[in-house]
């Protein structure tokens, strides 16, 4: 075999393999095998929940006003999918104060009465292990092959502001096809909250 079609053959390789790569990232082939997290000093591990149809992991933070908009969202998508064999993890995730504030500034802020079970994410492995960038984001796992594969990461829906005017529900519409045993559909959708701080 000539050196020419050797080089024509190993570029050939070379693109098959990059487009491979892209395809298996478009749909959500990305896996976990394990963190843990801690609630009250008592550590929860990820492999626990094995048994799960599905496990949402969801960083927010009481202090950003995107968080505090979600709540009432997330306390009804935990209220409506629990029952139906999804975990939800709720953890409590620092952010850049500065740009809370002026988020703060920008978003109208209204009460809300759910509180959620938040866990800690202890020297931020968790959220850098997920690629999470803001609260909230939510990252959904499914179990498969002895670990989870990342079926979605992003945005709840498509209006981080005024619930009423929501007409896009990613994470609901993510959960109803993995539990109808379909394909996630949305594999990713920018979140729109405020910055997680690394330290």
């Amino acid at each position: 075999m000539s050196f020419r079609r050797i080089s024509l053959f190993a570029a050939a390789a070379l693109l098959f393999g990059i487009f491979a790569v892209g395809s298996a990232r478009a749909q959500g082939s990305r896996s976990v095998a394990d963190f843990s997290l801690k609630q009250n000093n008592t550590e929860v591990s990820l492999k626990n929940y094995a048994g799960s149809k599905a496990v949402v992991v969801v960083f927010v933070n009481q202090s950003c006003p995107f968080s505090t908009l979600y709540q009432n969202r997330l306390a009804a998508l935990n209220a409506d999918y629990t029952g139906k064999g999804v975990q939800f993890l709720f953890i409590d995730t620092p952010i850049n104060v500065e740009a809370a504030v002026e988020a703060n500034e920008k978003v109208k802020v209204k009460a809300s009465g759910s509180a959620l079970t938040l866990l800690t994410d202890e020297g931020q492995a968790v959220s850098t292990l997920l690629g999470a960038t803001k609260t909230p984001e939510v990252i959904v796992l499914q179990p498969a092959g002895g670990g989870f594969a990342v079926r979605y990461k992003g945005a709840i829906d498509d209006n981080p502001q005024v619930e009423n005017y929501v007409k896009e529900k990613y994470v609901a519409q993510v959960l109803d096809n993995l539990l109808a045993g379909r394909p996630a559909g949305v594999t990713d959708k920018r979140a729109a909250g405020c910055l997680i701080k690394r330290f």
